[in-house]
């Protein structure tokens, strides 16, 4: 297994080739019921990569599906703390319950990874100058530009149609990439800590133990309380409109 997971360094240091740095992006949140969808971009360098930390500490990191809760928060209480000694960047999105209803979960997701990166770059950083500096006529134009940023953006899962960063897909990148699995424990975390705290807010539902995914005792509550409003409407629909008495259709209408 260790040999396994130190191959996520060596796919990083293979992708940051010819570039000063790497993204990885990933969610948390796409299937559940209940509660926001959250992105992480987590921004790495190859002096990153080759550090004493990262050779000794790659086997730790994993899929945050793979870990159990403890090792996630962990890991990412570590990773903060590297964040903040400026080793490397880190940047949480997130699209609320309102917006997966709006632009359904896809487009919610992309909402989420957007605000995410922009945390990192504006997206016009990623997009070629028209013009070098030496053909700029006027001082302010010379302060105003800003050359592409030369970064590499791996998102996990396929690619994003009308995205405004270019990025490369990778198909289950949180077991490929180290920094794509860094955002996949960042966004996971992240949202259990958001799920924590909506379950003191809306109690009764079981947030804090199912993160408001489709479980039994989820669906359970739900029936018994009705929905809330971190409750996602379509979701709920689809779900438990085949297993709801028809009395209690209600619950799932407007």
């Amino acid at each position: 297994m260790a040999a396994i997971k130190r191959h996520l360094r060596k796919f990083d240091l293979k992708q940051i080739a010819g570039h000063l740095e790497l993204i990885g992006v990933d969610e948390a949140g796409r299937g559940a019921l209940a509660g926001p969808v959250v992105a992480a971009a987590v921004r790495v360098t190859e002096v990153f990569l080759e550090s004493r930390w990262v050779i000794e500490n790659a086997r730790r990191i994993n899929d945050s599906k793979q870990l159990t809760a403890a090792e996630r928060e962990q890991l990412c209480e570590e990773f903060e703390e590297l964040v903040a000694a400026g080793h490397f960047r880190a940047v949480i999105g997130s699209a609320s319950v309102e917006e997966i209803e709006a632009e359904n979960i896809l487009g919610a997701t992309k909402i989420a990874m957007r605000r995410a990166l922009e945390g990192l770059y504006p997206p016009g950083a990623f997009t070629p100058a028209a013009r070098e500096p030496d053909l700029f006529s006027t001082a302010e134009e010379v302060a105003a530009f800003r050359p592409p940023a030369r970064a590499r953006i791996l998102i996990d899962g396929l690619p994003l149609k009308h995205f405004p960063y270019p990025h490369s897909a990778i198909v289950q990148g949180d077991t490929r990439s180290l920094c794509i699995a860094m955002a996949s424990i960042f966004a996971k975390v992240h949202r259990d800590r958001a799920m924590n705290l909506l379950d003191t807010l809306h109690p009764g539902y079981g947030f804090a133990q199912h993160k408001g995914y489709g479980t039994e005792d989820h669906r359970m509550a739900v029936l018994k309380y009705g929905r809330c409003t971190q409750h996602r409407d379509t979701f709920l629909r689809k779900l438990m409109v085949s297993r709801i008495d028809p009395a209690q259709l209600d619950l799932l209408r407007d």
